[in-house]
């Protein structure tokens, strides 16, 4: 199936994991890129060819490189758009919210009894096989690390940085970057009438909407902002033809990801409670959201969607 060649997708965060795969999925479909990323110049390296293989696919590609979350480059972005939208007569049919930029710190320290009780069940197990506790953490933690997901209770727990919490401005800087922020790029874009008739809105969400990891508070405080704000953007732009939509990604190897703490022990809790025995690639996130971006998905809007694999309803 190929897009309209009028179609344009921007893509908010779209340098790596969902962002980048969705917009190697969509050019491939024939749909053109609009992609705004914040990265080093070093990362550059890295970036650019996944670029030139968008490219190659015959699309228009326009990458921006600024920050997303300032009316500045806000504006940027959308200037350019207005500029080659209008000449083309191109429109924009799908907006996704990609950007993974917040606090990952704990509200509160965790107690020395916890790590105590690690090293006791440790020891305990050293001292029954007549080796060196320091060799078992070793041996456990390089298995657990090569993929032996079982292990994930006795591996070295994830450190946290007790000393530095979660703060009010933590709090605000996270939920505008990873929530709210949907809100300014919609009224942007549709300010400047971009969008087409059937457009697209998506954002991204996981299970820490509802499951409390630890220092993920002001990150699921996000997305949950994030979620109420798709609600009612799929209630009062449907005049304009807009369907807003949140994906629930199951757990993902994202560079987001890989920032959390103890991110090795969410991902092997994944795998082993999913039926598919897996976890979530960014491949099958943006395999669903170019069914969304499908003129058959017209009727769905205001719903938070799991692509998944079964992961969260397998407790």
């Amino acid at each position: 199936m190929t897009f309209d060649s009028k179609y344009w997708a921007v893509i908010l965060g779209g340098s790596s994991g969902f962002g980048l795969a969705t917009a190697q999925k969509l050019s491939r479909h024939g749909m053109n890129i609009c992609i705004v990323h914040r990265d080093r110049k070093g990362a550059m390296k890295r970036i650019e060819p996944e670029f030139d293989a968008i490219r190659k696919t015959g699309v228009e590609l326009r990458t921006f490189n600024v920050n997303a979350l300032s009316q500045e480059g806000m504006s940027t972005v959308v200037d350019d758009l207005t500029a080659v939208l209008s000449a083309s007569g191109g429109r924009v049919r799908m907006l996704l919210h990609s950007i993974a930029y917040g606090n990952l710190k704990l509200l509160a320290p965790i107690p020395d009894e916890k790590a105590e009780a690690h090293n006791a069940r440790i020891g305990q197990l050293a001292e029954r096989l007549g080796v060196d506790a320091g060799k078992v953490q070793t041996v456990i933690d390089e298995l657990f690390e090569a993929g032996t997901e079982a292990l994930a209770g006795v591996a070295t727990p994830a450190v946290y940085k007790n000393e530095d919490l979660l703060h009010d401005e933590d709090f605000a800087l996270t939920v505008f970057s990873m929530g709210t922020s949907l809100a300014s790029w919609v009224h942007e874009i549709w300010q400047r009438d971009l969008f087409c008739a059937d457009a697209r809105i998506l954002g991204l969400t996981s299970e820490g909407n509802e499951v409390a990891w630890r220092g993920y508070a002001a990150v699921s405080a996000a997305k949950v902002a994030l979620e109420a704000v798709a609600r009612s953007i799929a209630v009062e732009y449907a005049p304009y033809g807009l369907r807003a939509n949140i994906v629930q990604a199951g757990v993902t190897d994202t560079p987001a990801l890989r920032l959390i703490p103890g991110n090795q022990h969410l991902q092997a809790a994944a795998k082993m409670r999913n039926p598919f025995n897996r976890i979530t690639t960014p491949k099958d996130v943006a395999n669903f959201v170019y069914l969304m971006c499908l003129d058959e998905a017209a009727w769905l809007t205001g719903n938070i969607i799991r692509v998944d694999g079964g992961e969260h309803i397998s407790g």
